[in-house]
């Protein structure tokens, strides 16, 4: 069985690297309305995805790879998928992936809601300073 007959050419891409450059024969990704698989000659199309798990199969192979992705987008185009994301880590493990998720993506999501939460307190009280200048619109 020849690699094009069945099998797609995945790219995955982080700012900084190719994370991922094979064929592949499956792949599943999660978007925000939930999980999808691509299978060769499915339609093509592009999807926003989640921070989640890209879980990718090889041909003439059952092993399952995966990579813990920060969001992103996917398109699929005849044969080739293309996947960029802010951040990438890859992984043999489903556990050890959930876990950079929960740690390291997480983490980073509530970071940037507290950061967004101290600078509307700040400009708030910018705006607030403003007005008790004299002279300032009431």
């Amino acid at each position: 069985m020849s690699h094009s007959a069945h099998a797609m050419q995945l790219q995955v891409f982080s700012p900084s690297a190719i994370v991922v450059d094979r064929h592949v024969s499956r792949l599943v990704a999660e978007a925000p309305t939930g999980s999808f698989g691509i299978l060769p000659r499915h339609s093509d199309g592009a999807a926003a995805l989640a921070s989640g798990l890209l879980m990718y199969t090889e041909p003439d192979s059952s092993q399952e790879n995966y990579l813990a992705i920060d969001g992103g987008i996917l398109v699929k185009c005849a044969d080739a998928v293309m996947v960029s994301s802010p951040d990438v880590v890859s992984g043999q493990s489903i556990e050890a992936m959930e876990k950079v998720i929960t740690e390291r993506f997480m983490a980073r999501d509530e970071q940037a809601r507290l950061t967004r939460s101290a600078l509307a307190r700040l400009e708030a009280g910018t705006l607030r300073r403003f007005q008790q200048i004299e002279g300032w619109p009431q």
